[in-house]
């Protein structure tokens, strides 16, 4: 929905052959990219086994871990997607080299990525407020954990330090809650809500009671404050998501 329908944006022609899904989840990027280029071979890869069965012929599920040495064969994709990896990686510039190393010269990376910081353009996400708060401890967190949340505001950067050329990043708003007027932020809002309803408890509780130290009994008061500000209209909050992509150069033909 926030893409107007489009899997991806950067500009892999109309004939991609070998396409990587790196941290697939669920694989229903994969299946898709599947269904609309069916000439494609496409891979997603993750720790866990949770895709389903029953996939497009062209489409397979490999369980790895793609923060240690990658085992495909060097320039042998065309297009490599990653999206919400965001507190996965310890080491992104070994992440994005790995990257660059299995692109075909000319191949294209891109990243989607989502801030965990609630913001606000009218003062309703203010200090004082634990939207606020969320932001100052998740970040905090991610910190003390030794995997950054700021991927966000960092992966264009590391895309270009990594090599990558004509790299462009397309940042959209995501609306918490149902609050705007705009039909079809309102709609993406509304599913954001739920998003974050269902999430918080397990974004969260691993980290502050492992690497900050809070009781069991401080994050649960802590996640009814933040359910509760969720369900208030009142509070017009959003979170920032990046779209980055770039494109590996083509190599040099030597004279």
């Amino acid at each position: 929905m926030t893409m107007d329908g489009k899997l991806f944006l950067a500009p892999i022609g109309d004939n991609p052959q070998r396409v990587l899904d790196v941290g697939t989840g669920t694989g229903i990027w994969a299946i898709d990219f599947a269904d609309q280029y069916p000439s494609a071979s496409v891979i997603g890869s993750d720790l866990s086994p949770i895709q389903p069965q029953s996939v497009p012929p062209n489409v397979q599920f490999e369980i790895d871990d793609f923060t240690q040495e990658w085992v495909y064969t060097r320039e042998s994709f065309d297009f490599i997607h990653v999206r919400s990896l965001y507190g996965c990686v310890s080491d992104w510039p070994t992440f994005y080299e790995q990257v660059y190393k299995h692109l075909k010269p000319g191949g294209y990376i891109e990243q989607v990525e989502m801030s965990v910081v609630p913001k606000s353009d009218d003062d309703t996400v203010h200090p004082d407020t634990i939207f606020h708060k969320w932001g100052e401890v998740s970040l905090q967190a991610g910190d003390a954990f030794g995997k950054s949340l700021r991927t966000v505001d960092e992966s264009k950067q590391g895309i270009i330090d990594a090599g990558f050329t004509d790299v462009v990043e397309r940042r959209y708003k995501w609306p918490i809650g149902g609050w705007s007027k705009d039909k079809r932020l309102k709609e993406i809002g509304l599913y954001n809500r739920l998003h974050w309803e269902q999430g918080i408890e397990g974004w969260c509780i691993f980290l502050l009671t492992n690497y900050l130290h809070w009781t069991k009994e401080e994050v649960m008061v802590y996640l009814a404050k933040m359910r509760e500000m969720l369900r208030d209209k009142r509070v017009h909050a959003y979170q920032e998501v990046s779209v980055v992509y770039g494109r590996k150069p083509e190599k040099k033909v030597e004279s």
